[in-house]
């Protein structure tokens, strides 16, 4: 090859990556044009928190949404029908939705754990039920395993509980990402390609039911093309297995009130693995199964609140057994 070939090769690519970077940023642009922050912001150590707060001076709720969501996924069909009872947090996990962590940084399970206690500490809340939906639920688990009088209980929705050995199809895209590379191939290939390829992974995730047509604004699905949050949910997917392998052995130490809701049909996560192990490991934990897929808060979000209703009464009356039992001793 000549030089000049050489060269001509060279800026040719590099044309082609400023290209795609322009496009890129113009998607995520467009997508936090279209999907803009809800809430308000608190800084914790290595991040800082977007959440909603809605329902006044109520029993509280903390929702914690799942890998490549944020806060919509449950301000979409389930925030009205909590909010008449329930004082409902709702927080983008750092890298996801408008929260961002540390420069350099993708906290873990874990981390993301103690951020969240950090959250409840800051807004005062008084031991409030936390609601994880899938990479969510091992956010909460990790929460309750590490500082369990912070809460109620943890309600666990369609939860990531197990180690995965292989990757679900809607996120195998992600598994391609380079991890030497996240960021830089999240802005040049991946923001563009999650664009076109939009409506079959969201078929995927959604499956067996049908994915709203609403959901890319409604539900905040745009926000997950953003180079941002591809770079952060491709760092989760690899991360994820590291901080289970700590926290699984841990689960029989569990003392505050577990529930765990699964649709029979999952395609991303087995409801067995995830949902019934982990119940007969955790003590007392109470596990529900439906008729239904991975995305249970929108699609099936009557049925999903009142598996949320029972897992605060079933925190409440623990408690209140809890107590009486301290005051026999």
């Amino acid at each position: 090859m000549s030089g000049k070939t050489w060269i001509g090769g060279a800026m040719f690519t590099a044309a082609s990556g400023l290209g795609l970077a322009y496009y890129a940023n113009h998607i995520a642009r467009e997508a936090e044009a279209l999907v803009p922050a809800d809430g308000q912001f608190l800084d914790v150590a290595g991040a800082r928190l977007h959440y909603v707060d809605a329902g006044g001076q109520r029993p509280t709720i903390v929702m914690v949404h799942g890998l490549g969501g944020q806060l919509r996924n449950f301000s979409y069909a389930m925030l009205e029908r909590l909010t008449s009872e329930y004082r409902v947090i709702l927080v983008d996990r750092p890298g996801s939705g408008y929260s961002t962590a540390d420069p350099g940084t993708t906290p873990g399970l874990i981390a993301q754990g103690a951020m969240i206690a950090e959250l409840i500490k800051a807004l005062h809340l008084d031991r409030p039920l936390v609601v994880g939906h899938s990479m969510g639920g091992a956010v909460s688990l990790a929460l309750a395993l590490d500082q369990p009088n912070l809460v109620r209980g943890i309600a666990l929705i369609a939860p990531l509980t197990q180690m995965q050995d292989t990757v679900p199809d809607s996120f195998r895209g992600l598994a391609r990402v380079p991890q030497s590379a996240r960021l830089f191939f999240a802005q040049t290939v991946g923001t563009p390609l999650s664009k076109l390829t939009a409506r079959h992974t969201l078929d995927m995730v959604f499956a067996p039911e049908i994915a709203p047509d609403d959901f890319g604004i409604r539900g905040g699905g745009l926000l997950s093309q953003r180079p941002s949050a591809i770079a952060t949910a491709s760092a989760e997917l690899f991360g994820a297995n590291g901080d289970l392998r700590q926290m699984i052995p841990r689960y029989g130490e569990l003392r505050v009130p577990v529930s765990i809701l699964f649709g029979r049909q999952d395609a991303i996560l087995d409801p067995g693995l995830h949902g019934h192990r982990t119940a007969a490991i955790v003590p007392g934990a109470k596990i529900d199964t439906i008729d239904g897929g991975h995305m249970l808060p929108i699609t099936l979000p009557d049925a999903t609140t009142r598996f949320v209703r029972g897992a605060f009464a079933y925190g409440h009356t623990a408690r209140d057994l809890e107590k009486s039992r301290r005051n026999t001793i």
